[in-house]
């Protein structure tokens, strides 16, 4: 009857075990929707990790002097991204009060964490920027130890290659145009689409063809419960959303 019992645990354990990992979940510039956050800030980080989420993402430009910083558009509050200095960018304050992390800050506190970082670079205005932006990116992670924690996701194409390139073996690379099918994307080594949720629902036979490609896919931004339970139930492996804690239950009263 013991044995029975172990038997029985075993399985259930493991079905468990794979049905969390169906689907992970992604806060979207972090856990931002709550008391205290703001978009990509340090503090979104931090409560992203606090309620167990498997990653937050984050938006990277490169400032004109080339520093670079976590923000998501191309200018804030009057302050354009590519032009800012360091100075300029000290200045700026999120919703939160919190002033605008450089990656460097990010960083630093991203060490405390055990999350993982969902990296975006931003499209820049060339390919030469882009290039040292990754090269950058590359060195700063290593240098703080988070190389093994990081994945990178991009729009342009440039720059997801030179991540390819430049990144270590082994580190998750995602493309996000949304316009490359999945034997395109596995030729250009990334581990996977990160498309829109629309992209998906036009192509919903990419996502079973980039597993049997032995690619994960990641869908975003989904805050909708109904879209929510759509990408469960087509097995997509990561979910980016603004509400991580909604869905956060829709999985657990899914087990």
């Amino acid at each position: 009857m013991k044995t029975i019992f172990y038997y029985f645990s075993l399985i259930m354990f493991l079905f468990m075990q794979d049905a969390m990992a169906q689907t992970k979940i992604i806060a979207h510039r972090g856990f931002w929707d709550t008391s205290g956050s703001a978009q990509n800030s340090i503090a979104a980080l931090l409560k992203a990790d606090s309620i167990g989420c498997y990653g937050s993402e984050f938006d990277v430009w490169m400032a004109g002097d080339g520093e670079l910083v976590v923000n998501h558009d191309a200018s804030y509050k009057g302050v354009k991204m590519d032009k800012a200095t360091v100075a300029d960018i000290n200045k700026l304050k999120l919703a939160n009060g919190e002033p605008m992390p450089t990656l460097t800050q990010y960083f630093e506190a991203a060490k405390k964490t055990n999350i993982k970082l969902i990296l975006e670079l931003k499209k820049l205005s060339s390919v030469k920027l882009e290039t040292e932006a990754v090269e950058k990116i590359v060195a700063l992670a290593k240098s703080y130890g988070l190389d093994h924690r990081i994945e990178y996701i991009s729009f342009s194409k440039h720059a997801t290659e030179e991540f390819i390139r430049l990144a270590p073996k082994g580190t998750a690379i995602f493309y996000l145009n949304g316009n490359l099918n999945p034997q395109q994307l596995k030729e250009m080594g990334c581990a996977g689409p990160d498309y829109n949720l629309s992209v998906f629902k036009k192509h919903p036979n990419w996502i079973e063809e980039c597993h049997q490609l032995g690619m994960k896919v990641n869908v975003w931004t989904v805050n909708k419960e109904s879209d929510m339970e759509w990408c469960i139930n087509h097995k997509i492996d990561f979910i980016t959303t603004d509400k991580p804690v909604l869905l956060q239950h829709l999985i657990a009263s899914q087990q």
